[in-house]
């Protein structure tokens, strides 16, 4: 099967586009596989498939790079804005985006027909533990202690449409994350696995953080990990609500706000390369 893919990334955060409006993908989970590949396919996070809507502009599927759907992705729903103004599917600057965590609203910056950077509206974040889900005891896990792999960590769980554990902690830099990430990923409390964030504070304004994606291992950002991050800050009293945190992440900087009961993301889109590529799947 040849198909034209689009590679495209927001602050780091790379997947393979297909614009599936007119085209039917028979496995898209294998596909996700074999095109994420970096030494024998294209090589990316994951897939993002862009697909006809009933209720919004246009609807987002998205696999990570083990094969696994994604039920949101903030880093790829920008570029998906994106993508879609661009090839004409919705040439509004203002768009909705339906994801398997709901229908999301894009509010787009367009230069000379040509999407530089995308704000959107995340939603309502959710701090109750079925809703994450994460098996705990109380209604919310708010600072609370966990064992993983014989050590004690401090997390905040938080949904954004997929599971986070937010752990603030120092030297994040010299964490090595590939060692503890797949023991948070794969953790019994997480019955459907765990995005998991190590967060420095920098400022009550700014953030850094380091992210280890369930089904991807360490990515270079993480736009539901960024928000999950800021509201976990807010809820512990080290960023102030309704106002810009700054979060840097290894691949780049987003703008976040938790205003009023909902989050706002904004950040970049940008295309990296376009082609073609032939695949037995």
């Amino acid at each position: 099967m040849q198909l034209h893919f689009y590679k495209m990334q927001g602050i780091g955060n790379d997947y393979v586009y297909i614009n599936a409006t007119k085209t039917t993908m028979s496995n898209p989970s294998a596909l996700s596989k074999a095109v994420s590949d970096r030494h024998f396919g294209i090589g990316s996070d994951g897939l993002i498939l862009l697909l006809p809507s009933t209720v919004a502009d246009v609807r987002m599927q998205m696999f990570n790079a083990d094969g696994s759907e994604g039920k949101m992705c903030g880093n790829g729903i920008r570029c998906v804005g994106k993508l879609a103004y661009e090839l004409g599917i919705c040439q509004s600057e203002s768009m909705t985006v339906e994801t398997l965590s709901g229908i999301k609203t894009l509010k787009l910056q367009v230069e000379d027909g040509t999407v530089s950077s995308v704000c959107v509206d995340m939603g309502s974040p959710s701090m109750e533990i079925e809703k994450i889900p994460v098996r705990y005891t109380e209604r919310r896990m708010v600072e609370a202690p966990i064992t993983v792999d014989g050590s004690t960590y401090t997390i905040t769980c938080v949904s954004m449409g997929n599971p986070h554990a937010v752990i603030f902690t120092e030297g994040i830099d010299d964490l090595e994350i590939e060692k503890v990430g797949p023991h948070f990923e794969h953790h019994e409390m997480f019955p459907e696995s765990v995005n998991t964030e190590f967060v420095e504070v920098l400022g009550d304004h700014q953030l850094k953080m380091r992210v280890w994606e369930r089904g991807s291992g360490e990515t270079l950002a993480c736009g539901t990990g960024a928000c999950a991050s800021v509201v976990a800050a807010c809820l512990t009293k080290r960023c102030p609500r309704n106002e810009d945190i700054e979060v840097l992440l290894r691949g780049g900087a987003l703008s976040i706000r938790w205003d009023n009961d909902r989050v706002w993301m904004t950040g970049p889109a940008e295309l990296v390369f376009t082609g073609d590529i032939e695949i037995d799947v």
